[in-house]
């Protein structure tokens, strides 16, 4: 039975790449707790197990009394009754009383075999995230390993490691296939729940934009060139804004690159999503003005702000200052400033922080109730 105990523990120690050390610690902790689970008012239990000798011993510890009938049974033993386990015993020593691991009983065994498994599940996530932490918020290169027809989730490789890539996280209308080398970016590193992923991973965030231009623009790169807010719908289209600290590098150029081969790159691992760049400026209007590009804009006026409050006891608290301005745009340009479905206004909403109001040109005046 040791024997096949200790090979079981060298497979699984070998498997799941976790030191024997610590996954002999693992599974001590959890044999104690269902021998806890079946004696739960003893107080002292010891399990050895040690690989170089064979040796896999489990003992209840009890301490010698002269007297027969002991006050604490569960923790207390008449010395008579211990000296069959130890002729040598002695009052006040600790007699050890071995377990037979068959007499732990079927839940505690349950019990048990669970808490290892979870002990092995939080070693393996604790690495993961090492392992990624200077990933985070970065995108690295994944291949493709499978992917379910019925939900389009796929099971994608990381440095060897495996990872559940989920369908909401996809580009809307990509297929991906087995054998496909994709980017994905590193949004976090370790769910609050076991559940969760340890990495999560996404082509949909707007950061991957972001990465995705540093990765093909040399002066975003080096800092020359510096990407001042991201909008994005995804699979669709995203807006970007750009600044550069060197007045002889045009910004929205390099970012375009010779010939657009830079953005194209970045359109053609975003399955085809548009994307506009546009200068950043720190005048709000002449901003909001770009963003709302490719319409023309006649005028921009900044309103006062909304403020959202919360009613706490007697007190309020501001919970959102919402930014607004209303955009004359020429009677011809409305639609297109709109967008279709609205998406050229969400997204210059999005890239600019301002909830817009967009009116054509030669709006009626609004009228006034009658008297």
């Amino acid at each position: 039975m040791n024997d096949q105990f200790f090979k079981a523990l060298e497979d699984l120690s070998s498997e799941n790449d976790i030191d024997r050390e610590v996954l002999i610690e693992k599974i001590k902790d959890g044999i104690t707790k269902a021998i806890k689970k079946e004696n739960p008012e003893c107080e002292h239990i010891r399990v050895d197990i040690d690989p170089d000798t064979g040796k896999l011993e489990m003992c209840i510890l009890k301490e010698v009394m002269e007297v027969m009938f002991v006050d604490d049974p569960e923790n207390e033993i008449y010395i008579g009754e211990a000296q069959t386990y130890d002729p040598d015993i002695k009052v006040g020593d600790w007699v050890e009383i071995p377990v037979n691991p068959t007499k732990i009983g079927r839940v505690a065994a349950q019990n048990a075999k669970q808490s290892i498994k979870h002990d092995i599940k939080d070693f393996e996530r604790n690495k993961l995230i090492e392992q990624y932490k200077d990933k985070e918020h970065e995108i690295v290169s994944a291949t493709v390993q499978k992917v379910e027809p019925a939900t389009g989730n796929a099971v994608i490789t990381i440095d060897k490691n495996e990872h559940y890539f989920y369908r909401n996280e996809q580009i809307p209308g990509e297929v991906l296939k087995e054998g496909d080398i994709i980017k994905v970016y590193i949004v976090s590193l370790g769910g609050t729940e076991r559940k969760q992923p340890v990495v999560k991973l996404s082509r949909t965030h707007k950061d991957m934009v972001k990465r995705l231009f540093e990765l093909e623009v040399p002066e975003i790169a080096d800092g020359t060139v510096e990407i001042k807010a991201i909008s994005r719908i995804e699979g669709v289209r995203s807006k970007i804004a750009v600044w550069s600290k060197d007045k002889n590098v045009d910004a929205v150029g390099a970012c375009i690159g010779p010939r657009k081969s830079r953005i194209s790159s970045v359109v053609s691992e975003l399955k085809g999503e548009k994307i506009d760049v546009i200068n950043w400026c720190e005048d709000e209007a002449e901003f909001i003005a770009k963003a709302l590009a490719p319409a023309d804009v006649l005028d921009v006026e900044i309103l006062e702000p909304e403020y959202r409050v919360e009613q706490k006891g007697e007190e309020q608290e501001i919970k959102k200052v919402i930014r607004k301005c209303r955009v004359v745009v020429p009677n011809n340009q409305f639609s297109l400033a709109i967008g279709n479905k609205g998406q050229n206004a969400k997204l210059a909403a999005g890239l600019t922080g301002y909830k817009i109001d967009i009116v054509p040109e030669n709006a009626p005046e609004p009228r006034e109730d009658a008297e």
